[in-house]
């Protein structure tokens, strides 16, 4: 039979709690109490004893490991352009995360070619996606576009994407909680779409995706299973603005992608 905690020892209880929250510490391992009377103190520190080993505040959330709970609408829909319709539709006027009350302009679901072979993933929509409602379409898109190009393939032949579908204020990287909470849509976009490569652009797309904290020396250059797709990691294009000298690193990324696609490389380097 559970114990009733009298108020002065729920509050105790919550302000340790608190305080080891504060140090990073999230799970403990609880013990029986006996009958016999303890004070407040002496009871908060025998229900929360010895702390588990803390884990990061902000460690990464693997995007591949959170399931598409319950039946969805566009599951019974073979055409995946309604199908991705359907899913723009149930996403709504999104307010499931605080990011709707803080400045977005509008939801930027994705676009292009719902039978892409390869998926472009970003971050977060920037100031010019929320104005336009569309993914890279700033300095930073016009960059991704000649990308695209260079691999001898237009920006209509692909489909491109964010982890989270709502700009963060001022351009701050995405909470943990606002891409678990926006990202089982993302999920849905990648499972109607079906390509068979996936670029994640950026340290943080990367991160987010497959939840390994790495720098992008081991991202890069290599395959990595996502949810029976393979993702490959490059730069993103607002990195590659910041350092030019980057973009042959970035080009040999996209070759790789091409070769497992079975693209021809076109007659000139990319951009």
């Amino acid at each position: 039979m559970s114990r009733v905690l009298a108020p002065e020892v729920k509050k105790a209880l919550k302000e340790r709690i608190r305080y080891y929250n504060e140090l990073g510490i999230y799970d403990f391992y609880k013990q029986e109490i006996s009958a016999t009377e303890q004070t407040p103190s002496e009871i908060s520190d025998t229900l929360i004893t010895e702390p588990m080993t803390p884990r990061p505040k902000a460690a990464p959330v693997s995007l591949a490991d959170l399931p598409i709970s319950g039946p969805k609408p566009e599951q019974s829909i073979a055409d995946p352009v309604v199908a991705l319709r359907a899913i723009r539709e149930d996403l709504g006027d999104c307010t499931r995360c605080r990011l709707s009350q803080q400045g977005r302009k509008q939801i930027v679901f994705g676009v292009g070619n719902p039978n892409a072979d390869l998926m472009f993933i970003g971050e977060a929509p920037g100031a010019d996606e929320d104005e336009q409602g569309e993914p890279f379409v700033g300095r930073s898109g016009q960059l991704l576009t000649n990308m695209i190009k260079a691999m001898g393939i237009t920006r209509e032949d692909v489909y491109i994407a964010n982890i989270i579908k709502c700009r963060p204020p001022g351009n701050r990287q995405p909470e943990r909680d606002e891409c678990e909470t926006c990202s089982p849509f993302l999920m849905r976009q990648i499972a109607v779409i079906k390509p068979k490569a996936i670029v994640a652009l950026g340290a943080v797309a990367a991160k987010t995706l497959l939840a390994i904290n790495a720098p992008m020396s081991e991202l890069r250059g290599r395959w990595f299973d996502f949810r029976g797709t393979k993702l490959a990691v490059t730069y993103h294009p607002a990195f590659l603005l910041r350092d030019p000298r980057q973009k042959g690193e970035a080009w040999k990324d996209l070759q790789m992608v091409m070769k497992e696609l079975g693209m021809k490389a076109p007659a000139k380097g990319g951009e």
